[in-house]
C-alpha cells in the first residue's frame, strides 16, 4: 500500500471539477460538465452522461476546447450545448443516439444560454450584437480575422460616455448588447427578437412556447441604476410586458409547469447589497406578486466561498411537477442544502448536512434529485437523493489523487464576542501534527464581504495546512449564513465590528488550542479580505507576516476606478466620494500605513477591474517610501477571479508566493 503524502501546490492541476448536473427527460440518466486542466496548463470542459444504475460514464465531447451548458430537448432525441470549438462560443446540436455534433449558430460574436421551445425544434438564446449590425448578415469570422480586428481596435482611442463602461468579467465595454434570438432548427431561420440598447438576459420559455421571460433594465436611467426587471415577450407579436416595478433586482425567473405562475429570486435593495435574496411568485396575467420567503431569514442560493468550483450549476428555483411547490438551495451556518416550499409557505429541508450542495437537478417522473456535493476533503461528487430521503453516491471523482493525500478535517469553532454575537469558524490542524509541539497559525479572511466560508473543499486552505500551518477561517459580521441583521452588520462600520470579530477569533483559538504559537501568526485575504488584511496590519502588530490579495487600500480612489465603485461606496459605507471624503479616508487602510510593522506581500492582477491594481500600487509605494518591509507581485492578464478561475500557471504562481512569504513565520 502506498504511503500517503501531503497536498502540493501543483495538485491544483490534477483535479476534475464537475458541475451542472441535469436529468435527461426520462429520468434514467443525467448529463454534466467536467472541467480539467490539460498538459498545456489550459482549461478544457467536456460533456458527459451517466445512467443512474451504472458507474460507467459516456463522454460526448472531446478535444482541447470548452463545451458546457447542455440541454436535452423535451422529446429526448437531441441536445443543444455551447462550445468554443469553432473559435467563438456557439450553439451546437448533438443527436442522443450518437453521431457528430452539428454547428447551429455562426454569429460573429457567438451565442449562449439556449432554452428549448416545447416543440423540440425552436431554440431561444442570447447573442451579442452591435446596433449597427444586421444579424442576418453577420457571420462568424476566423481566428485570424478576429485577431486582426482586435489589433485594429487596439490602435483606436476608446471613447467613453457611460458610467458602466467596464466590468471585471468583460473588460472595456463596446456598443454590443445582449439580445434575444429564436432559431428554427429544421429551416435554419434565425430571428432577432429584441433590439433595445441594453442587455436582455434570457430566463425561460413558457410551456406553450408563446412567451419568453427575460431580465433587463429598459428604463432611461439604466446606466445609473442597479435594478433589473422581469419582462414577458410575446413570441409572435413581439409585445413586451413588464412584470416588476423597477425597484429591485431579479434572477432565475422560471415558469410553473402549466405556465400560470412564475417563480424568481430577487430583492428590493432594502439593505443595499447586503439584502437577503427572496423567493417571489408572480401571476403573469395580473402581475400580482407574493413573497414566500419573507419570514425565513436565510440566504437563498449558494453563497459559499471556495477556490475549486469551475462551471455553473443550478441553485433553483425549480418547480415540482404538480406546480404546487418549489425546490432551491439555501445558505445557512456554513453549509448549503436543498429546500422545498409549498405555495402556502410551508418550508421543508430535503437535504442539509455538513456539506456544500453546489447544484441540483430534479426529475419530474420519480420526484428524485441529483445533488452536486463538495466536502472539506473532497472537491465534488454527484449523489442520488430519492423521494423518500434515501441518498447514495453515484460517482468517485478524483479518487486516484485523493487516495494519495492526507487532508485536514476542519474543527468547527463558535466564538462568543464581547458585544453578544457568535462567530462561526473552523480550524484546520497542521499536517504531521504531534502533541506537545507548537505550530504557526494563519488567519484567512474571505471576500465579499457578503459571502460565507463553510464546509466545502478549499485547495488554498488545505495547502497551508499541508505546509505545517494551523489554518483558521471564520465568518465575521457581514457574512452570509446567519440572517439579515448579521449580514447587514458591517455596513457603514468597516474596520470596527468586523475587525473586532476577527481579533476575538484569534484570541479564542490562542486560548483554546495550546499548540498554536502566539508569536508566529500570519494573516491573508482577498478583495474585502484584502481590505481587512490591510486594515489589520495598520492597527495591530501581532501578525508576523501578511499577504494582501486583490485588495482595497483607498476608498476615495476606489470610487472612481472600480467597475462597481460608484455605487459600492454608497451601498457599504453610506456615502460617495463628495459626500464626506474625510470619512472615506478614515476607513482607508492607506491612512494608517505609518503604523505597519508586519512584513506585507501585495498580490494583484493587472486586469482586475473590481479592485484595480492601482489599489495595490498606492499601498506598495507608500510602504516602500516609508522603508517598510513590503513586496509587490503583479499578475499579467489576471482579473479579480485569479484565485478561482485564473490561468492555471498564474494560480500556481500565486499559491507559491503565498507559501514563500509565510516562511517568515
Amino acid at each position: 500500500m502506498n504511503e500517503k503524502r501531503s497536498l502540493k501546490t501543483e495538485d491544483l492541476l490534477e483535479y476534475e471539477i464537475v458541475s451542472d448536473p441535469k436529468f435527461t427527460p426520462y429520468g434514467n440518466a443525467y448529463t454534466y460538465v467536467s472541467t480539467t486542466i490539460n498538459e498545456k496548463k489550459e482549461y478544457e470542459s467536456h460533456l458527459f452522461s451517466q445512467s443512474l444504475d451504472s458507474k460507467d460514464r459516456h463522454q460526448w465531447t472531446f478535444g482541447k476546447e470548452k463545451s458546457n451548458n447542455i440541454y436535452v430537448s423535451p422529446d429526448g432525441k437531441k441536445a443543444v450545448f455551447q462550445s468554443n470549438r469553432s473559435g467563438t462560443e456557439q450553439l451546437w446540436l448533438l443527436p442522443m443516439q450518437g453521431g457528430e455534433a452539428q454547428q447551429l449558430t455562426k454569429l460573429k460574436h457567438g451565442a449562449s444560454n439556449p432554452v428549448w421551445g416545447p416543440d423540440s425544434n425552436t431554440l431561444i438564446f442570447n447573442a451579442s450584437i452591435d446596433p449597427a449590425e444586421d444579424s442576418n448578415n453577420l457571420s462568424e469570422i476566423s481566428k485570424e480575422e478576429k485577431d486582426k480586428e482586435q489589433k485594429e481596435l487596439a490602435k483606436r482611442p476608446l471613447v467613453i460616455n457611460r458610467l458602466k463602461y467596464k466590468s471585471d468579467a468583460k473588460g472595456f465595454h463596446d456598443q454590443k448588447r445582449t439580445q434575444l434570438f429564436a432559431l428554427d432548427i429544421e429551416t435554419g431561420n434565425l430571428e432577432q427578437l429584441t433590439s433595445a440598447h441594453t442587455d436582455h438576459i434570457l430566463q425561460d420559455v413558457s410551456p406553450d412556447g408563446n412567451e419568453i421571460l427575460f431580465i433587463a433594465n429598459l428604463g432611461e436611467n439604466e446606466d445609473y441604476e442597479q435594478v433589473d426587471d422581469i419582462y414577458i415577450l410575446n413570441r409572435f407579436s413581439k409585445k413586451i410586458k413588464k412584470l416588476t416595478d423597477s425597484k429591485g433586482t431579479y434572477h432565475r425567473a422560471v415558469y410553473a409547469p402549466v405556465g400560470n405562475k412564475i417563480a424568481a429570486f430577487g430583492h428590493s435593495f432594502t439593505y443595499a447589497g447586503a439584502t437577503l435574496t427572496d423567493l417571489y411568485i408572480f401571476d403573469p396575467v395580473s402581475h400580482e406578486k407574493s413573497i414566500l420567503s419573507a419570514e425565513w431569514d436565510i440566504q437563498l442560493g449558494d453563497a459559499m466561498i471556495g477556490d475549486t468550483r469551475l462551471g455553473n450549476s443550478e441553485s433553483g428555483p425549480i418547480w415540482a411537477t404538480d406546480g404546487e411547490s418549489i425546490f432551491f438551495l439555501a445558505t445557512d451556518h456554513g453549509v448549503t442544502g436543498l429546500y422545498q416550499v409549498s405555495l402556502t409557505g410551508e418550508l421543508d429541508v430535503l437535504y442539509k448536512e455538513n456539506h456544500h450542495v453546489f447544484g441540483f437537478t430534479y426529475d419530474a417522473h420519480s420526484g428524485s434529485f441529483i445533488l452536486g456535493i463538495s466536502t472539506p476533503t473532497n472537491p465534488c461528487n454527484f449523489y442520488h437523493l430519492k423521494k423518500d430521503g434515501e441518498i447514495h453516491r453515484l460517482t468517485d471523482f478524483n479518487s486516484a489523487l485523493l487516495s494519495k493525500l492526507t487532508l485536514a478535517e476542519p474543527e468547527t469553532i463558535t466564538v462568543p464576542t464581547k458585544d453578544g454575537e457568535e462567530i462561526q469558524g473552523w480550524l484546520l490542524p497542521p499536517s504531521g501534527y504531534q502533541d506537545g509541539e507548537k505550530y504557526p497559525m494563519i488567519l484567512e479572511i474571505h471576500g465579499g464581504p457578503h459571502a460565507m466560508y463553510g464546509q466545502t473543499y478549499f485547495h488554498e486552505l488545505q495547502l497551508l495546512a499541508a505546509k505545517g500551518y494551523v489554518v483558521v477561517y471564520a465568518n465575521p459580521r457581514g457574512s452570509h449564513g446567519y440572517g439579515q441583521e448579521f449580514v447587514n452588520a458591517c455596513r457603514t462600520d468597516y474596520g470596527n465590528g468586523d475587525y473586532t470579530d476577527l481579533m476575538e477569533v484569534v484570541d479564542y483559538v490562542l486560548a483554546n488550542f495550546d499548540f498554536i504559537d502566539k508569536d508566529r501568526l500570519g494573516v491573508t485575504g482577498g478583495s474585502y479580505g484584502g481590505f481587512m488584511t490591510n486594515w489589520i496590519v495598520g492597527h495591530t502588530n501581532r501578525f508576523k507576516a501578511a499577504v494582501t490579495q486583490r485588495s482595497i487600500s483607498n476608498w476615495l480612489s476606489f470610487y472612481g476606478v472600480s467597475d462597481i465603485g460608484f455605487f459600492f461606496n454608497e451601498w457599504e459605507h453610506g456615502l460617495n466620494l463628495l459626500d464626506d471624503p474625510k470619512k472615506l479616508w478614515d476607513i482607508s487602510p492607506l491612512k494608517y500605513a505609518k503604523n505597519v510593522e508586519t512584513p506585507l506581500l501585495i498580490l494583484h492582477g493587472e486586469k482586475d477591474f473590481r479592485c484595480p491594481v492601482e489599489q495595490g500600487e498606492q499601498l506598495f509605494i507608500t510602504l516602500k517610501h516609508l522603508r517598510k518591509e513590503v513586496e509587490f507581485v503583479r499578475f499579467p492578464d489576471a482579473n479579480h477571479e485569479l484565485s478561482r478561475s485564473g490561468k492555471p500557471e498564474m494560480r500556481i504562481e500565486r499559491l507559491n508566493h503565498i507559501c514563500r512569504w509565510f516562511e517568515k513565520l
